[in-house]
């Protein structure tokens, strides 16, 4: 599992470790990352666990519960059950996928914590073996190794793997003569890397459903910014209701088996990125600059305006 989480993030996973820990229940687990509990779960080591992957309406016999790594309805059932509740579309795993899953969710979550000055060093070592102009004119030339590893860790935030290095350098390096900021710097990166961030929420589709914002609802947010520290100010109750629309927007794809993707000028991309992070982790937000030119966008919803869902457009209509 190390081997495959590290390729799919792009650098190495550092080792884990299996300690007792006499404080929980016999069949209790915790998962600590860099000494400090991120999650934690119980098992039935007799049993396997039959996950419902939405829509299903029927019942079966069991232990009711909750899968760790998704929160997920499910049941803890016997082994003998498991034929039964696959035909009725559960997905069943046995315990010890259930905890390797929690932690492998846990790691992807958490794997901006994981990446630190030496793991983007190695990265940086290994692609001089083949670039090396490229990695001289970056750091030290360009950048300060702490800016780059911001960035990346600010990749590995928005779940983005750090995997395509040589994209990466070349964009940081590209512009890192004129701004040092780290968020300027991720947009950049990340219009870079547009292609396969999109075709990792899509696949291959070239019609893309996406949610927008309102245009009065998206100028009231640009004034917001004009403090300049980095998030927006507005009247009391703005942000409750915001967070209220996209999360009900995001239900609503999930309810039709379709991604949910905020789409907005880059300007307020890692601001809502962050809004939305907790409240409605299932919530992509692109800017329409990471939009491919061979894509379509089609608007599903546009909070702030009941009269959008439906209707086309191309992709850098409104882009900022």
């Amino acid at each position: 599992m190390r081997r495959k989480l590290s390729e799919e993030l792009g650098f190495l996973v550092q080792s884990v470790h299996i300690r007792d820990n006499l404080e929980l229940k016999p069949n209790a687990y915790r998962i600590s990352i860099l000494g400090v509990p991120v999650g934690e779960g119980e098992i039935q080591v007799e049993r396997d666990l039959a996950i419902n992957p939405g829509g299903i309406a029927a019942q079966i016999v069991g232990v009711r519960t909750k899968d760790p790594a998704f929160g997920l309805d499910a049941y803890w059932i016997e082994p003998a059950a498991k034929e039964h509740a696959q035909a009725l579309g559960f997905t069943v795993v046995d315990a010890a996928t259930v905890v390797a899953t929690h932690l492998s969710e846990l790691l992807k979550r958490h794997a901006y914590q994981l990446l630190g000055h030496e793991e983007v060093q190695h990265l940086l070592d290994r692609l001089a073996k083949t670039a090396p102009k490229l990695v001289e004119n970056l750091t030290p030339g360009a950048l300060t190794l702490g800016v780059v590893v911001k960035v990346m860790q600010e990749l590995l935030v928005d779940r983005v793997p750090v995997r395509n290095i040589r994209t990466i350098a070349e964009t940081l390096a590209e512009h890192g003569g004129r701004t040092q900021d780290p968020l300027m710097l991720l947009g950049h990166v990340r219009e870079a890397l547009g292609g396969s961030i999109v075709q990792t929420i899509y696949g291959l589709r070239n019609e893309l459903p996406v949610i927008t914002l309102d245009p009065s609802l998206e100028q009231l947010l640009r004034e917001g910014f004009k403090g300049g520290d980095g998030s927006p100010t507005f009247e009391p109750g703005l942000a409750d209701r915001l967070h209220g629309a996209l999360l009900d927007a995001t239900q609503q794809q999930e309810l039709k088996g379709e991604p949910a993707v905020l789409i907005v000028p880059t300007q307020l991309r890692p601001w809502l990125a962050r809004f939305t992070r907790h409240g409605a982790p299932n919530l992509a937000v692109l800017a329409y600059g990471e939009i491919p030119h061979n894509k379509s966008l089609r608007v599903v919803a546009s909070v702030g305006s009941p009269s959008a869902a439906g209707r086309a457009m191309p992709a850098r209509a409104n882009a900022a």
